[in-house]
């Protein structure tokens, strides 16, 4: 049995920064949740203005430019900011994913390089690991880089790769010894956007998350200098795996705010709505419902929080806990917003109400930073 867990506690300065940045989502970025999930476009702006509140420098310590405050700190901007708009949560979210493999394992010369400007919003990262026939199976991996002197030639397709298009560079991972099966024969590169060969192929059509452009990066014959390897050659497996077990946080946060921006619309909107002569929120039906929203959101939230905590700490089952942050806040998200839908009845199914893109949003959450089958696994070795 597993000791108790300790305690964590957040500090009276993030939960200012909290609180400003929950002002800045519900005054700024609500208005324009519907018109970035209408258009499909990426919110430029939204960028913009996180960036000028120092909101994109959350992933990063003092040293390179950012706000020095740690994971938890982190997901509970994500958390704030995906009550309002998960497309642009994901900003965010991608500010680490695309950086920690660099913050885990990069040379001094790559963090110098690279994390400063992304830690002032001028640069933005992306991870490239997922290809079409490699998803949760690093092993059907097809991107090869073979070395040419002092340099690596990379070509491959990858897919499902957020930030298409939109990244100043991609930590991209590859196949450079396929004898040595993928836990020693992958290499992780940073490939910029601007090197010869590199394209933007194509862009999926999603059913949510529109306002982030999700697809294919191509790399034909693209060459990077041996100094954008991160880690070692042959090291790439275990960089993506540890980059994952803290970045899949960054999911469970997105579903978290999605499911309390869910239930808070859906009990204002139980309050206003009257039927047969009263609120609906007087009907036991939907108190129970709306009961069990909450009820499920505030138990996703209390584990997402003890697993960033472990993070911060440096506790050695920070792997079990974020699989199972993400299992669980993803899986409340899609309950809780289906359920929302259902509180709104028909006015739930159209679009003029946020609760259907609030569903829409939340089944990825399910599905990217590792299937919540492969979390189940992922927890299942740990009790052995």
């Amino acid at each position: 049995m597993s000791a108790l867990a300790e305690l964590y506690t957040i500090p009276r300065e993030h939960l200012d920064f909290r609180d400003a940045i929950a002002r800045i989502a519900s005054e700024r970025i609500a208005p324009r949740a519907a018109e970035i999930d209408e258009k499909g476009e990426y919110p430029h702006d939204l960028r913009r203005l996180l960036a000028e509140h120092d909101v994109l420098g959350l992933p990063f310590d003092i040293e390179y430019g950012g706000t020095g405050t740690g994971t938890l700190m982190l997901n509970i901007a994500i958390e704030e900011i995906a009550k309002a708009c998960a497309s642009t949560a994901l900003i965010l979210m991608i500010q680490e994913l695309g950086t920690l493999p660099i913050k885990l394992f990069g040379s001094e010369a790559l963090k110098a390089r690279l994390l400063p400007r992304c830690a002032t919003g001028e640069w933005t990262p992306a991870f490239a690991l997922s290809e079409p026939d490699a998803g949760s199976d690093p092993g059907g991996m097809r991107t090869r880089a073979r070395r040419d002197g002092d340099e690596w030639v990379i070509d491959g397709t990858k897919n499902w790769i957020t930030n298409l298009g939109i990244a100043d560079f991609y930590v991209v991972f590859a196949v450079t010894d396929a004898e040595a099966g993928h836990s020693r024969g992958i290499t992780a590169f940073v490939v910029e956007a601007d090197r010869p060969g590199f394209s933007v192929g194509k862009l999926e059509r999603k059913l949510g998350i529109r306002g982030s452009p999700t697809g294919q990066p191509i790399f034909d014959g693209v060459r990077v200098p041996s100094e954008n390897i991160v880690g070692e050659v042959g090291q790439g497996f275990g960089v993506a795996m540890a980059a994952l077990d803290r970045s899949r946080l960054g999911a469970a946060a997105q579903a978290l705010g999605i499911a309390q921006g869910a239930t808070d619309y859906a009990a204002a909107y139980a309050r206003e709505r009257r039927q047969f002569g009263q609120p609906i929120n007087s009907f036991q039906g939907i108190q129970f419902k709306l009961a069990d929203m909450e009820t499920q959101t505030a138990a996703a939230r209390e584990l997402l929080y003890q697993a960033c905590a472990k993070v911060d700490r440096g506790d050695p089952d920070v792997g079990k806990y974020s699989a199972m942050a993400k299992l669980f806040c993803s899986d409340v998200a899609m309950k809780v917003t289906v359920e929302a839908v259902q509180v709104l009845g028909g006015y739930g199914y159209v679009k003029e109400y946020p609760v259907e893109r609030m569903m829409r949003d939340a089944k990825i959450t399910q599905i990217y930073e590792g299937t919540n089958e492969i979390q189940r696994l992922v927890i299942a070795r740990t009790l052995r």
